[in-house]
């Protein structure tokens, strides 16, 4: 998952004049670098790398290809037992938006929980803060929703899910629940609740609170429905979607809406750089803040094309009960977003090979750390996604590099609509036609 619950702002600036007023800033963020001259040696190598060029942003490729002559296996000094290694993360970086939120959605449509009443009530209130959430999330009637009003609603709605359809007590269709009001209503209340936790109270209450749905249920059980949200969100247009809950059941929370981005694209160009980074003695590593267990799925599997291997997989860890799901957060385990993607490589890789990742890629805060901490990288690249906080001002200053001769950040396009990247340094957000740099 990725850090996307707080607003952002487009900005239509043309992209020329962007580039201007960077360019601006260049000498004092690149140190005046001068473009690198190859030797004979790096350059025959370089002639060996076969890295497609598919949609890169034409410099980024070959830097990228350069990186892979000068540290793979065709490089003077490579030394199998000491292997350079890549660190990507997962949604909005190796795919097209978020499998963790697509899965949640999934969960929802297909009521895929193993939980009783009295279990789920406690897991939409555990470890998140009673109260109201921030004025961002206010009713149809423009109150502000508290986490006590929106449970007792999802309580109702999920005591009559439960006696009534076949999947639980009951003995009513899918087909047939999900037209009803209780339905409707649970859907767009339990995906709000889920935008409030994260946006009121941040990620390192949101992110464990969302997997606590898997309670109950196997790992097998938690694979077999990743994969087929996966499948679902693959064959569905890119579309967000406003979901509002009836207006004949408003409950004490009142009419709400919430907004979800259906759809998920594979990224070729991350799968054809993993392919292209192994057949060259790097090691392919993933980094993600959704639960490590979904994302394997989607990670591992060859009909998606990236074939990273399990182990290789660092994510969000629940405790179990043999094979079995608890609605607890592994204890002694970081989480892994943020500050906590940096914990987690060290302690994981870095404390066994005794160097960090030559290579890493992100799109978002969560990323920002693991980007930027370790000496050893020799590039970050970050999918462009002209976003504020942490991750804009690295954007920023990756958009000063980009005539610099030794960058220490790439900045790679992609349009949203699509789903795929472009061969630029530039982005086209979802509903928008101006390419940008940054905001």
């Amino acid at each position: 998952m990725n850090n996307n619950h707080k607003p952002t702002t487009d900005t239509a600036a043309p992209t020329l004049k962007r580039r201007g007023f960077l360019g601006g800033l260049l000498a004092a963020a690149a140190g005046g670098a001068l473009a690198t001259i190859a030797t004979p040696g790096q350059a025959a190598a370089r002639a060996e790398v076969a890295l497609d060029r598919a949609k890169w942003a034409a410099r980024n490729h070959e830097m990228v290809a350069q990186m892979i002559a000068e540290h793979g296996k065709l490089a003077a000094g490579y030394q199998s037992s000491k292997r350079p290694y890549a660190v990507f993360d997962w949604d909005n970086t190796s795919i097209m938006n978020d499998c963790e939120e697509a899965l949640l959605m999934h969960q929802i449509n297909t009521l895929s929980f193993k939980l009783t009443p009295a279990e789920f009530s406690a897991i939409i209130r555990q470890n998140v803060p009673p109260g109201p959430f921030t004025a961002d999330f206010k009713n149809a009637a423009g109150k502000v929703v508290d986490l006590d009003s929106i449970c007792a609603d999802l309580d109702a709605d999920y005591a009559f899910l439960h006696a009534n359809y076949k999947g639980f007590a009951g003995t009513r269709s899918l087909e047939d629940i999900s037209t009803t009001s209780e339905f409707l209503d649970f859907r767009a209340k339990l995906y709000y609740l889920y935008e409030a936790v994260n946006d009121t109270h941040g990620v390192n209450v949101g992110y464990p609170w969302v997997i606590y749905f898997f309670a109950n249920m196997t790992v097998a059980e938690v694979s077999a429905l990743a994969e087929a949200s996966n499948d679902a969100a693959l064959g569905a247009a890119l579309a967000k979607v406003k979901y509002t809950s009836p207006a004949d059941r408003p409950g004490k929370a009142g009419v709400v809406s919430v907004g979800h981005f259906h759809g998920i694209r594979l990224c070729t160009e991350i799968g054809g750089m993993m392919d292209t980074f192994r057949d060259h003695g790097i090691d392919i590593y993933v980094c993600t803040a959704s639960l490590e267990d979904v994302v394997a799925v989607f990670a591992t599997n060859p009909k998606y094309g990236y074939n990273v291997a399990r182990e290789n997989i660092i994510g969000l860890r629940l405790e179990r009960d043999g094979s079995i799901y608890k609605n607890a957060y592994l204890k002694n385990w970081p989480l892994t977003w943020g500050p906590g993607k940096t914990v987690a490589i060290k302690s994981e890789l870095v404390a066994a090979k005794g160097y960090g990742p030559i290579f890493v890629a992100g799109d978002s805060d969560g990323d920002y750390d693991m980007l930027r901490d370790f000496a050893d990288t020799r590039y970050g690249l970050i999918v462009n996604r002209m976003k504020n906080g942490k991750i804009g001002e690295l954007s920023k200053l990756a958009a000063t590099q980009i005539t610099a001769g030794q960058p220490r950040f790439l900045l790679q396009g992609r349009q949203e609509s699509t789903g795929n990247w472009l061969p630029v340094e530039t982005s086209i957000k979802y509903g928008k036609t101006t390419p940008l740099l940054t905001v």
